[in-house]
């Protein structure tokens, strides 16, 4: 397993710990921590072993969002470009980093965000593209770029309408109001509210232990059917769905999920 600078990984019971690993900037994400985000859910994708990733943070926090100095080294980087060539610097730059989060959403696997204290900005970025979210009550969350008179370019503004709904969205990207756990659970960000960061770190381990056992291949095509029909008519994820099962649909894990409930034992999977 390949080591990174500013994320942590393990795995356990084909479980994959990723946690962003800056305590002392509260996870704030730098160029680095940008390009290991995306490395490291490549290696989710394609490693058999792993059929879940888990995604927190260390110390007290998710995450702060952007780096400033990492803002600030793009104004430099750019100082000297001429007008035109800073532009296309500056859009290859975001469509690098937009990369980076959608790694979250293209893995195969499933990803569960487990938050506690700040997740802000940047972090919105990071949770939008998992799969499911857990959350400590006193966690806290702000679309935070409208501060900076920054118009969020990484996720947030395409993804978060679809999971709490256009209005209040709207309302909390042009105020970039801070929100508690609470309020993140009433309005669907968050499926599931904890006291604490053990009790978090608990529950999002036996979510992810129970989705670990399905079969992998059922678990992917189900991941894989969401984000297409989230993009494309009813017509059209039907004959996806259609196509996808007419491949899987008599898999070995099929025959093991029917023989496993007739004989009334646990199923067995290949990875």
């Amino acid at each position: 397993m390949t080591t990174f600078e500013t994320i942590t990984v393990s795995s356990e019971n084909r479980i994959a710990n990723i946690q962003l690993n800056r305590p002392d900037k509260a996870n704030a994400i730098n160029a680095t921590m940008w390009k290991e985000l995306r490395d490291v859910f490549d290696w989710v994708d394609r490693t058999p072993e792993v059929r879940v990733a888990v995604l927190s943070g260390q110390g007290k926090h998710f995450s702060a969002g952007i780096d400033l100095e990492f803002l600030a080294s793009i104004s430099t980087e750019t100082s000297d470009l001429s007008e035109g060539r800073k532009q296309e610097y500056l859009r290859q730059l975001i469509i690098e980093l937009q990369n980076s989060v959608t790694a979250l959403e293209r893995c195969r696997k499933p990803v569960i965000a487990a938050i506690h204290g700040a997740c802000m900005g940047g972090g919105i970025d990071f949770i939008t593209a998992c799969d499911i979210r857990y959350a400590t009550t006193d966690a806290r969350f702000s679309i935070k770029e409208v501060d900076l008179a920054i118009v969020a370019d990484t996720g947030t503004l395409q993804r978060l309408p679809r999971i709490i709904g256009d209005g209040l969205f709207r309302e909390l990207a042009y105020t970039g109001l801070e929100f508690n756990g609470e309020k993140a659970h009433s309005m669907g960000l968050v499926n599931k509210l904890f006291p604490d960061q053990s009790s978090l770190a608990t529950g999002v381990r036996e979510l992810a232990t129970e989705i670990a056992a399905k079969s992998p291949l059922a678990i992917r095509g189900i991941k894989e059917t969401l984000i297409y029909s989230r993009d494309h008519t009813v017509a059209e994820g039907l004959n996806y769905i259609a196509t996808w099962n007419a491949a899987i649909g008599l898999s070995k894990d099929v025959q093991e999920a029917f023989a496993a409930y007739l004989q009334k034992r646990s199923a067995e999977f290949e990875d």
